[in-house]
Parts: C-alpha cells; sequence; structure tokens
C-alpha cells in the first residue's frame, strides 16, 4: 500500500518547500523506512541549489517498515542508521576496500549527487505524479523513505534516541573516521583540531578514542572551545578572524608540541581560505587531513608541505557503514563517544527554515529534524 507523507523538496534554485509525497512498497533489494529523525548539514543547504528538484536530507535514523525480496541484513521492526555511501561490492573501489568509492553506486563517486543504482528505483517515490530524486539517494527529510539494502545499518543499541543515531549517518562518520580510517591515527601522539563544530566535535571524540596524547581544538567561537574540551580536547587555542592562514595560531601549536608542530592536524571549518592551514601546523612528516570537503580552487605555498608532509583529502571518513557504524555505536555504548551531548536543538519539518538559519548562523552544534 502506498504511503502518503511530507517531505522537503529543493527547487534546486536555492528555496525548498514541505509537500506531500507518495511512497511505494519497496520492490527487490528495497527497503522501506519510517524516518524517526534526520541530522541537518551544510550539504543539505548546498543541495537547495543543486539546480534539481529532490527530496532533501543525508542524515537519518529510522525503523524498517517492509523489505523487498532478498533482504537479509534487516527486517520490519528494526531500527536503522541510514547511510549515503553505497556500494556495489564487486567494482574496483569496492574490490579495493574503498565502499566509500563505489565507482558503480555511491551518489558522489559515480553519480555526481544524482542518480546511481545505489538509488531506489524513481518510480517508488512521486511529487505529483511523478518520480523525484532522492539527496545522496536517500532524502532522509521525509516521513517515509525508499531505499537499496546498502543504504542501512541495523543499530542495535537499546537506550539510543533516534536523533543522536540520526548524525551518525554524516557529521560523526566523517569527523571520527577522519581519524580512525583515514589519518589512522598513534595512540600517544599529538593532534591539533581546526573548527569545533559538529565535524570538528567528532575527529577530537575520534582522536580522544584512538588514544592522542595531545588533542588541541582552535576556533574563533570561545563557546565552541568550551564545547571541545567537554567533548575531549586537552588544550584549546582561541584564533582570530584576522590570522591569516591561521599562522599565528600555528605557533601556539608548536610551542605546546616541542616547538616541531603536532603529530596530525584536521581541517574542519569549511573555509577554502584554511585548506592549507592545517600544513602549517604539523611537524616534518606530519599528516594533514582536510576533513570538511573544500572543492573551491585554493592557492598554497609549497614550502607548508616541507618536508615529507603529507596532505589527505578523505571521502565521507572512508566510511565501512557495516563496520564502521557498529564500532561508533559500541563507542556511544561504552561511553567513550557523546552523541545526544551534540545536539543543540531540534526541530519539526515545518520548522526546516528556522532550523537552516540557526545552522548558517553557528547557533548549534547539530541541528535534527524529528518526526512523530
Amino acid at each position: 500500500m502506498a504511503i502518503i507523507c511530507k517531505a522537503a523538496i529543493a527547487n534546486g534554485k536555492g528555496g525548498f518547500s514541505v509537500q506531500d509525497i507518495v511512497v511505494n512498497e519497496p520492490k527487490e533489494h528495497e527497503v522501506l523506512v519510517k524516518i524517526k529523525a534526520a541530522g541537518l548539514c551544510h550539504t543539505d543547504h548546498d543541495s537547495l541549489s543543486w539546480g534539481k528538484q529532490l527530496i532533501i536530507g543525508h542524515e537519518g535514523a529510522g525503523i524498517v517498515v517492509s523489505v523487498g525480496k532478498n533482504i537479509s541484513s534487516v527486517l520490519p521492526g528494526d531500527k536503522v542508521i541510514l547511510n549515503w555511501a553505497m556500494h556495489c561490492g564487486k567494482c574496483f573501489q569496492c574490490l579495493e576496500g574503498n565502499l566509500h568509492l563505489c565507482e558503480v553506486a555511491s551518489p558522489v563517486a559515480a553519480g555526481g549527487n544524482g542518480y546511481t543504482p545505489g538509488h531506489a528505483g524513481l518510480d517508488g517515490t512521486t511529487l505529483n505524479g511523478d518520480p523525484i530524486l532522492r539527496s545522496f539517494n536517500i532524502g532522509t527529510i521525509s516521513g517515509y523513505t525508499l531505499v537499496k539494502e546498502s543504504a542501512v545499518v541495523k543499530n542495535t543499541s537499546e537506550t539510543m534516541s533516534f536523533p543522536a543515531a540520526s548524525i551518525i549517518s554524516c557529521g560523526v562518520m566523517t569527523g571520527y573516521g577522519s581519524v580512525v580510517n583515514a589519518a589512522r591515527l598513534k595512540a600517544g601522539s599529538s593532534a591539533v583540531v581546526l573548527g569545533t563544530g559538529g565535524v570538528g566535535l567528532n575527529v577530537i571524540q575520534g582522536a580522544k578514542i584512538a588514544g592522542a596524547g595531545i588533542i588541541i581544538a582552535i576556533d574563533i567561537n570561545p563557546t565552541r572551545l568550551e564545547m571541545a574540551v567537554k567533548f575531549g580536547a586537552t588544550h584549546t587555542i582561541l584564533a582570530t578572524k584576522d590570522d591569516i592562514g591561521l599562522l599565528k595560531a600555528a605557533e601556539e601549536v608548536k610551542k605546546l608540541t616541542g616547538g616541531r608542530g603536532a603529530d596530525y592536524a584536521f581541517e574542519c571549518t569549511a573555509i577554502p581560505e584554511l585548506g592549507a592551514a592545517p600544513l602549517a601546523m604539523v611537524r616534518n612528516a606530519g599528516t594533514a587531513v582536510q576533513v570538511s570537503g573544500i572543492e573551491q580552487e585554493i592557492t598554497i605555498d609549497m614550502r607548508l608541505f616541507e618536508w615529507d608532509k603529507i596532505y589527505l583529502n578523505p571521502l565521507y571518513g572512508k566510511c565501512r557503514p557495516q563496520i564502521d557504524f557498529p564500532d561508533i555505536v559500541q563507542h556511544y555504548t561504552s561511553g567513550h563517544l557523546l552523541l545526544e551531548e551534540m545536539i543543540t536543538r531540534t526541530y519539526s519539518i515545518n520548522e526546516l527554515d528556522k532550523a537552516f538559519d540557526d545552522m548558517l548562523k553557528g547557533r548549534n552544534a547539530k541541528g535534527v529534524i524529528v518526526f512523530d
């Protein structure tokens, strides 16, 4: 039986509206999920201007309503975390272990945020009788969503709230995975985190879980630095907007790291002008990680690479959903990773405009849309 529900629809020109959509029963290899919560990310706001009409949202958690044929990983009634990095398991990158870079199903690596075989059948979801795309193949700011099996991971936690589970889908995974999977931070090492918003806080948590000896948080917002300490930072540096490339802050980092710089630095600001800043923070043969997904053209002083420095630009924390999501859930269950504490405010779907405004003005560590 088809379901009618509310969904946030981007018009492709910078705006959106909340409208009724129709979601049909799942076909083979598809799963119908009742969304209970959807995390909000800057990418969701960017998606309003992608030149196409689509259902917004790529972070989410909910309950399986029904499944199509040959579904083995989840059953109706299971709590699930949505995952936007679908994988086929058979292409070159999947066989290399880079599931997040799947050349067939990934909405980023394979489809440029458009339709790929990782997207459930287009005719399964309609707006005014016409098929409609879902952002990152999942479109989580919707009462229900129809997705492929690789887009859901069972959540075994008995205590985790749906809003907390929803933010694992992107922000938590990106921050945590950039430390654990991409940088492979060594226990006892030093790390510096540039920007302590939602992603930066999860880099801090990942560094703490990995056993970093020193975790230095840098931000221009003193309130966010207070939160950084709560999430595991051992030192903080209050930066200023006139510190070009954060070079002055880099000198403070060196004072805290034996005069040579940190072992690892993670850029989490999404500010193009700071794309090279982590290189100034690390020692010779240190590792700089550009976490926030800067894609603009920038100019880099090549002397910042001296000497033997490594610069990484990982996608989605090199996510392996069936491995990493359960690990994150376990860290949460054991009390080593905070989730609820990261959520500043929740909103209804009809308050999405307010949620975007709060996010863009930096009022929230993380805002979440909740559904009945």
